[in-house]
């Protein structure tokens, strides 16, 4: 037997192997992976960002109280674990954060922010830069931020916080045009390089959009990526039209985005089941309806059942890892909040890519963050949610969490 065809055997035992094994805190993962702990008790984190491979960054949600959150600055050790944190930057929200030609850019729901460094140290030389101002900043607060290495910067925006329809009050009729797509509900364009933008004169480059903070830019085949929420409790709103299964088919939508894109919100869901667009029961929808053809872009994967919550979005181009994870995407799953038997989520999956961008099937990653057992999966009782999710300069992977504040390593050895 030749040895590439040694190879494409190992490669696709990553992926039929169901083995997997138990690492610290309880975490599985496929055999040969291995998890450690890089720092702990940190609050509620968010996204992490590295700068090189020994100086990362993560953001912190703001508090039910009102607290804003920060971003904290963490060093590690030769043995990658923190030796040194130090918290800057005040801000609300804890969203978007990216690391761009050295210097840091953070999110806030009105506003990007940009860090600048000197040198190695650990934190900004002095106050940040403001990038882009004036995003509507009430309701709902997630933003995702990404840079195509061609002077443009994309930032997502949601629809309002929570958001299933777009209807005036307790009104079961959705209100077309939908004026949440005139200045929100999208993604936008702006310049990468240029200070001191006004939201207002920012390029709406695609619409639709329920809710979003994963954003990212695949180096593989120069594209942008963005997963939407899905919309919830649509058996509840429409007991005639959709019962509880098909309302756990109602995906959140992983796309490739270009410029139009259009994701279907309000006026449509996506059934992940079957595979189809339908149109939305607030305006004539029967849970069988097509959507009209061409109009809505057709997600490249989909992840349902009860709202697995994807919050973070990382392409895999290290070569830490075997050759069959090389330009694939690891996704975390915040997790469903909600105490069903059916809750999704609370862990990492990954879905393979080929050189042109088409999507594999979704793969079991990284599992056990919420317990060990399918009860524990609900926000009340988990004891980990993981959030965040990076490739190190090394090419291992970092997962952040937002109930113990601790941050993982994944690495891969082979043992």
């Amino acid at each position: 037997m030749t040895f590439k065809v040694l190879l494409l055997a190992a490669c696709a035992a990553v992926f039929t192997n169901g083995a997997m094994a138990q690492e610290t805190d309880g975490i599985k993962l496929p055999a040969g992976f291995h998890a450690t702990v890089v720092a702990d008790k940190l609050g509620v984190l968010r996204h992490i960002a590295f700068r090189d491979n020994d100086n990362l960054y993560v953001s912190t949600q703001w508090s039910a109280t009102g607290a804003a959150g920060d971003v904290i600055a963490i060093h590690l050790d030769k043995n990658r674990v923190a030796d040194k944190t130090q918290h800057f930057g005040a801000m609300m929200g804890g969203t978007g954060l990216v690391v761009y030609r050295g210097a840091l850019y953070a999110a806030s729901p009105a506003r990007v922010y940009r860090y600048a460094f000197h040198g190695k140290d650990l934190v900004p030389v002095s106050e940040p830069t403001i990038v882009i101002d004036g995003m509507p900043a009430t309701r709902n607060t997630a933003r995702g931020i990404a840079f195509d290495g061609k002077g443009n910067l994309f930032v997502s925006m949601g629809a309002t916080q929570g958001a299933n329809m777009c209807v005036n009050g307790n009104s079961k009729t959705g209100l077309k045009p939908c004026p949440l797509l005139d200045t929100r509900s999208g993604i936008w364009r702006f310049s990468a390089t240029k200070l001191n933008q006004e939201f207002k004169d920012g390029e709406k480059f695609s619409t639709g959009i329920r809710d979003m903070g994963a954003l990212t830019w695949s180096p593989t085949d120069n594209a942008l990526y963005g997963i939407m929420h899905g919309r919830d409790n649509t058996s509840r709103d429409f007991p005639a039209v959709v019962n509880g299964a098909d309302d756990d088919a109602i995906a959140d939508e992983m796309h490739k985005v270009v410029k139009g894109t259009d994701f279907g919100w309000p006026y449509t869901y996506y059934d992940g089941v079957r595979k189809i667009r339908l149109v939305a029961p607030e305006y004539g929808g029967d849970n069988k309806s097509a959507a009209p053809a061409g109009q809505y872009a057709t997600p490249v994967a989909t992840f349902q059942s009860t709202r697995s919550s994807p919050l973070d979005l990382a392409f895999y181009t290290g070569k830490a890892f075997p050759p069959a994870y090389r330009g694939g995407a690891f996704i975390t799953r915040h997790g469903s909040a909600g105490p069903k038997p059916n809750n999704k989520g609370y862990d990492v999956v990954f879905i393979p890519f080929d050189k042109n961008g088409v999507a594999g099937a979704e793969q079991e990653f990284a599992t056990g963050f919420a317990g060990p057992t399918q009860a524990e999966k609900t926000a009340a009782k988990a004891k980990y949610r993981p959030v965040g999710t990076a490739m190190a300069p090394d090419g291992s992977l970092y997962v952040t969490d937002s109930t113990s504040g601790k941050i993982w390593r994944i690495s891969y050895t082979g043992n």
